[in-house]
Parts: C-alpha cells; sequence; structure tokens
C-alpha cells in the first residue's frame, strides 16, 4: 500500500495510508491472513479515523483471526457537511476499495458512531445486491438475503446515531425542549452545517422529492435502503440516556418519547454503564395517523420510527451519569479518545461480547 504508515501495538498492527484510513488487523501473519469479516468503523460529524482508535485495537486483540478493522477516512472534518447523500456515495466507494485488497474478506461488518450511523446506512444502500428477482424475507426477524459489497452482512451498528434527524421534539438536547429554539436552529442549520444541516432537519426538498432521511426508510428509485438493512443478521442501536447534549436518546434509539423506558443502575456488574436492553422485534404495524398523534412526535417522525421498526433491533441503553467526564457523554459511549473517555470502555466490551462473528 503506496504512502502508507505501519505502527504496531499490543499484538496490533495498524496501517495509515496518507488519507488518514486505518486499516487494523494482527501482527500475526498466520491470524491476519485467515480473517475474513472486515469491520468497517465509521466517525462522526467533524471526526476522524483515530477516533474509533480504541475500538479497533480492542476489536483486533479480541478476534485476532477473525476480523480486520477499517477506521472510515473519506468524510472526516469538513468533508462532514457535504450532505449524507454524498458522504454516503463515498463512504460506499471506500468500502470497494477495502474489499478489492482483500480477497479473503467474506463478511461484512458496521460500527458507526453518531453521524457515521446515517452515512453507513445510505451507503449499504448502494452496495447492496438482491441474490435473486423477488428476494425472500424473513418476516419474524424482519432479515432478507443479499450481499454488501459481495459479503455476507453480519451486524449493523449504531452508536448515538440520530435516525430520526434532528429536527425538535428534544432531539438535540442542548436546546433543552424549548420549540422555539428549535424552530430558529431549524430555519439557519444550513448556514452552520450545510447540507448535512438540511438532511438532518429534514428541510431538503430537492426537485419536490421527500426529505432524504425519509427516503432512507424505503427501497425507492434510488437504492434499496430497507434491504440493505434488512439483510444483516444483527442489527443494534446503542443510546445515551442522558448527559448527551448533541443526540438524544429517542432518536439515538428509534423510539417515540412515549416508549422511552424508566432504568436506575446497572444491569451488569461487568457493564456499569449499561442501565437497560431490549431486544425489539420486526413490527410491521402502520403508522399512526396524523390526527392520532401524541404531542411528543410528528408526522415525518412517525414514519421513520415506523419504517425504521419494521426491522428488528436490539437497544441498549447507556449513562454515565455519575462519571467524571459525563458531559461528553456523546464521546464516552465511543471512547474517542483512550485517556479522556476511558470511562466508556464497558461500552465497548459490551459491543465486543455481543458481536456476531458469522452465521
Amino acid at each position: 500500500m503506496g504512502n502508507a504508515e505501519t505502527t504496531e501495538r499490543g499484538g496490533v498492527r495498524s496501517t495509515e495510508t496518507a488519507g488518514g484510513a486505518q486499516d487494523v488487523y494482527s501482527c500475526d501473519q498466520r491470524d491476519a491472513s485467515s480473517a475474513d469479516h472486515l469491520v468497517l468503523m465509521v466517525h462522526g460529524i467533524f471526526g476522524s479515523p483515530s477516533d474509533w482508535k480504541y475500538g479497533a485495537e480492542q476489536f483486533v486483540q479480541r478476534f485476532p483471526n477473525e476480523v480486520i478493522v477499517h477506521c472510515s477516512e473519506k468524510n472526516t472534518s469538513m468533508l462532514s457537511l457535504d450532505g449524507i447523500d454524498v458522504m454516503g456515495e463515498r463512504l460506499a466507494e471506500e468500502v470497494l476499495e477495502v474489499v478489492k485488497r482483500n480477497p479473503q474478506l467474506k463478511k461484512i461488518s458496521f460500527v458507526a458512531h453518531s453521524l457515521g450511523g446515517l452515512m453507513s446506512r445510505y451507503a449499504i444502500g448502494k452496495l447492496y445486491k438482491s441474490p435473486c428477482y423477488g428476494e425472500s424475507v424473513n418476516m419474524s426477524t424482519g432479515e432478507s438475503k443479499g450481499t454488501i459489497a459481495g459479503l455476507k452482512p453480519i451486524n449493523f451498528i449504531t452508536v448515538a446515531t440520530p435516525h430520526l434527524g434532528s429536527s425538535g421534539n428534544k432531539q438535540i438536547p442542548f436546546l433543552f425542549g424549548f420549540t422555539a429554539l428549535e424552530r430558529a436552529l431549524g430555519s439557519v442549520v444550513h448556514l452552520m452545517f450545510r447540507r448535512t444541516g438540511t438532511h438532518l432537519f429534514l428541510k431538503d426538498e430537492e426537485d419536490k422529492k421527500l426529505p432524504l432521511l425519509r427516503r432512507m426508510v424505503e427501497d425507492n428509485g434510488e437504492y434499496p435502503f430497507m434491504s440493505a438493512l434488512r439483510s444483516f443478521k444483527h442489527r443494534v442501536a446503542y443510546s445515551n440516556a442522558d448527559y448527551d447534549h448533541i443526540v438524544g436518546w429517542s432518536t439515538s434509539s428509534i423510539r417515540r418519547i412515549s416508549e422511552l423506558p424508566k432504568w436506575e443502575d446497572a444491569i451488569d456488574e461487568k457493564y456499569p454503564h449499561i442501565v437497560y436492553q431490549e431486544f425489539c422485534e420486526a413490527n410491521e404495524r402502520k403508522a399512526i395517523e396524523s390526527t392520532e398523534l401524541a404531542n411528543d412526535s410528528d408526522e415525518q417522525e412517525e414514519e421513520l420510527i415506523t419504517r425504521l421498526s419494521s426491522v428488528s433491533w436490539k437497544k441498549v441503553d447507556v449513562s454515565f451519569n455519575k462519571c467524571r467526564f459525563r458531559l461528553a457523554a456523546h464521546n464516552l459511549i465511543q471512547v474517542q479518545d483512550n485517556y479522556m473517555h476511558f470511562e466508556g470502555a464497558d461500552v465497548i466490551q459490551h459491543l465486543m461480547d455481543h458481536f456476531l462473528l458469522g452465521m
């Protein structure tokens, strides 16, 4: 690999390209050559591949002869303002490049933080291939057959991702639920966050189309977004139940505000910051009629929840309320910095303990 720097630590080798992307794999050549499961780790807005440095190294140490981790670099820093569709296209091309240079790969998983989860949902729509016309769907799990970039899709894991967007309904906690502030931000978001902001606030209506996030919960003329999501064996949404001032609990856990669970303390001493988890089976129920909507939901948000719930999800809720750096919960949950955010290590441990290597 040209213009690449390689470092080794703790039995893990990391190769970094000139663009900043990181391929992380075992130092043992026999392990590295037998690893056939690609784990794509995708950062969030204004992020970089190093945001997943801790997580990537932990994965390879845990599964040295099973996985190769690639930390994405195509949408770093200001490039993350170009729009979810543009970023998703770039991520899809990056995945194909990684697959091409690793011909031994057979399986693929995504682990994405914040906005990276939306980039990944768009990218898999482009990368999805149905095995044949009229593919079958397992109605009990919402799974469909198919491949992602020619590989078998296994895990699709999001961490503090705004699946429902950031438009009102307390989806951005630092606005404290003030409707006037939410509306004001929505009217100027394109000035601060450009096309990405208009997508997150569902303010994009280009060529009289539905907002992008609305189009991404169905199979349409662009890409088969939901068939791609269904193709994964395991879908997980990790969410901060409190102290995440960037992405609200409802939008990251794909729940109506009235459905948010009550929790008290950790449910397992091994994971002191995991406070609630549940498995939600695929639900094909229709969206609530606009005349019946509760005050905590609007019509577009209800449509997103309903359609995303047509596939099964494991939902894992996290709280850092007793941590020193709890106000940085959005970064703690990812362990974005090895030292400042080390208290989130049990979330990464939980993620690995429940990660499917193949089926």
